[in-house]
């Protein structure tokens, strides 16, 4: 039995007119996707007559394959990847961009490198501030030319002061803005060789005997 027709005019045109949101929402994500394929490709584009590759603000959870591809006849001396939500490099990263001299990793969610990372012979500036590391990356320190690294605003407690004395080039490090420990602070103070930049150690209240 059909309906009144009344009931069909009423009630068609109000369905009708309610899109539904998942769909809206799939076409935005999908607009956006499509806009940072298109970023990282002209970059790429760039970057072949620049040999600089800025991949900055692209909305990148890793280095896309595509880009290995694109850049395979180009000599990298700059990479710039900060800005992302890039949560690791993988080796071959430092395989294909191998004489780079300037790597931007800051603001991204980078906790580790890749050990193949020390093969990056030709690299003078490394910056993976703002990040969510808990210690420098022992590969850091055998960057061969490596003179000067950020490694500020992350979560690094303790150093490897070892390492760091016998890091072949370095010159500055900046560990300013993490809660690095007290006796690693110390150490640190006492190192001449490398400009190292630290944030004034405040004393716990345990560690304060005049309260």
């Amino acid at each position: 039995m059909r309906p009144p027709s009344q009931y069909n005019e009423e009630i068609g045109p109000e369905a009708e007119s309610e899109p539904d949101p998942r769909l809206s929402a799939m076409l935005i994500c999908t607009r956006l996707a499509g806009r940072a394929v298109t970023r990282v490709i002209e970059r790429c584009n760039d970057a072949k007559e620049n040999s600089e590759l800025n991949l900055s603000d692209c909305q990148l959870m890793q280095v896309p394959d595509a880009v290995y591809h694109l850049m395979r006849h180009t000599e990298l001396k700059i990479c710039d990847l900060s800005n992302n939500v890039i949560t690791k490099i993988p080796p071959k990263f430092a395989i294909k961009f191998s004489l780079i001299t300037d790597l931007n990793l800051s603001h991204n969610q980078m906790s580790k490198l890749p050990n193949e990372c020390a093969d990056l012979k030709c690299l003078e500036r490394l910056d993976i501030s703002h990040n969510t590391f808990i210690s420098i990356p022992d590969c850091i320190f055998k960057i061969p030319q490596l003179v000067h690294l950020n490694s500020s605003n992350n979560h690094i407690v303790d150093i490897e002061i070892n390492l760091l004395k016998e890091a072949p080039s370095l010159r500055e490090i900046n560990l300013r803005k993490n809660p690095i420990s007290q006796n690693s602070h110390e150490e640190l103070s006492n190192i001449s060789h490398i400009n190292i930049l630290l944030t004034p150690r405040e004393k716990e209240e345990w560690e304060d005997l005049t309260i």
